[in-house]
């Protein structure tokens, strides 16, 4: 996994988990790699990984049965989804609309772009 300067690297991970649960490679209700699998996996140390699952438990996304490890929660990818939708609209439309305005694009130039990328998938 490559990792960018701009963010934590224990939110990194969360995110990349989050990107695995949405696309299935983790279903809903099964189990996750242990901490010590999961940091084997993405070369970090196993505290970074213990961070991400803390952070995602907390965000409901994953919790932990003592003793076999952390589950996907049954409403994941919901939680997920609303979390991502938040942060659409609090921080990347805010700025995207002030790009917009220092560029001088139209709402109706980014519909016809939107459309054009809708067109090609």
């Amino acid at each position: 996994m490559k990792f960018k300067d701009h963010k934590p690297i224990f939110l990194q991970i969360a995110e990349h988990i989050c990107d695995e649960i949405l696309q299935g490679h983790y279903p809903e209700g099964e189990r996750l790699p242990s901490v010590r699998e999961y940091a084997a996996e993405v070369e970090v140390n196993v505290n970074t990984v213990v961070r991400s699952y803390d952070w995602l438990s907390q965000k409901d996304i994953i919790y932990n049965k003592r003793g076999m490890g952390y589950f996907v929660n049954e409403r994941a990818s919901d939680n997920i989804r609303q979390s991502l939708r938040e942060s659409f609209f609090q921080e990347t439309l805010p700025e995207f609309a002030l790009q917009m305005q220092k560029l001088n694009i139209s709402v109706e130039e980014v519909k016809n772009a939107l459309q054009a990328l809708q067109a090609k998938e």
